[in-house]
């Protein structure tokens, strides 16, 4: 029976990248956006656009339509990451409500297999180094930050409605790297500050990097092969912040940032960070919760996934050289 992809999210860095692999595959593409969402262009010739935004059920009707002979498949990238500590009632309704009527245009539309989209964010921290791997039930209570209490609280619809027959999925991806981000998030953001030498600092703490093009196949194996009801983590490896940049530096040939900030002048210079990136433009980079996200367990296993989703992961060098490549040839570094 031929399939319909759905994905959701489309022009976000991993749901672009869903679509360019589902696409590579020769695979039926669709792709809803924002009716304002300025990178809808980029999407021609990869999968057919639909508008609509997932807060409103009623625009997703034609989204969901399907010639009746396909069956159903459906990603669930969109959603909105912040490291912001306060509760956000737009990133609730997008995270939280939004997955709520995804779910309910699944029953409607009869959808085959539903794969959504989580983060290790809403998995609780373990102390020290201990590993984590997943689990079943997500409480938000449990989770630090605003964001992750999203995730698992949409998690926890996700799974309460595979408890009820609809066969879903959800993938746990850790902080995500690659090229084709052209919203610019936060890692992007990151490493166009360094390229451009006004990131002259680290400080401690690491985080687990994932490229978005290994993400974007364990999500494409999930919808063929995840089992209903179960999670798997699709991360890679810890790096610190320090070995991150000196990767960097390698590969580009930049000058290597050498002062470590301590723990205690990072919380003192939050403020004034929040100014700086206040007078650019930008998102912070610098907030007490990206300190705090820095510091977690970021010990991850993603042994579930490899045995039974076949995930694979690149090194992180040829991540951060395809990432450069990539910001090169839009002009941004």
């Amino acid at each position: 029976m031929p399939i319909s992809y759905l994905v959701t999210g489309a022009t976000g860095h991993l749901g672009f990248n869903v679509i360019k692999a589902l696409h590579s595959k020769g695979y039926k593409v669709r792709g809803l956006v924002l009716p304002d969402d300025p990178n809808i262009d980029r999407l021609e010739g990869l999968a057919t656009v639909f508008t609509g935004d997932i807060r409103d059920k009623s625009t997703l009707d034609e989204f969901f339509d399907c010639p009746s002979t396909d069956d159903i498949y459906v990603v669930h990238c969109a959603a909105i990451t912040t490291f912001q500590p306060k509760f956000n009632q737009e990133i609730w309704d997008i995270n939280v409500v939004g997955t709520s009527n995804i779910l309910d245009m699944c029953k409607v539309f009869h959808v085959k297999k539903l794969v959504y989209v989580s983060s290790v964010a809403a998995i609780p921290s373990l102390p020290e180094n201990e590993l984590t791997r997943e689990i079943s039930e997500f409480r938000t209570d449990q989770v630090n930050g605003f964001y992750g209490k999203t995730k698992a609280a949409a998690t926890s619809l996700v799974l309460e409605a595979a408890g009820k027959g609809l066969n879903a999925s959800v993938v746990h991806p850790s902080a995500i790297m690659g090229p084709d981000d052209y919203g610019c998030t936060h890692l992007t953001q990151a490493l166009q500050d360094y390229l451009h030498g006004q990131l002259p600092v680290t400080t401690k703490g690491g985080l687990d990097i994932v490229d978005v093009r290994d993400v974007a196949e364990g999500i494409i194996s999930c919808l063929e092969n995840g089992r209903q009801g179960e999670c798997y983590l699709l991360t890679n490896h810890c790096y610190t912040i320090r070995e991150i940049l000196k990767i960097v530096h390698f590969l580009s040939g930049t000058n290597e940032a050498y002062l470590s900030i301590p723990s205690w002048m990072t919380s003192v210079s939050t403020p004034v960070a929040g100014v700086y990136y206040r007078i650019r433009k930008q998102r912070p980079l610098l907030t007490s919760n990206i300190i705090k996200a820095l510091k977690r367990n970021s010990n991850f296993s993603h042994e579930k996934a490899r045995k039974e989703l076949g995930y694979t992961t690149r090194s992180i060098s040829e991540t951060v050289v395809d990432t450069i490549d990539f910001l090169r040839k839009e002009g941004r570094v």
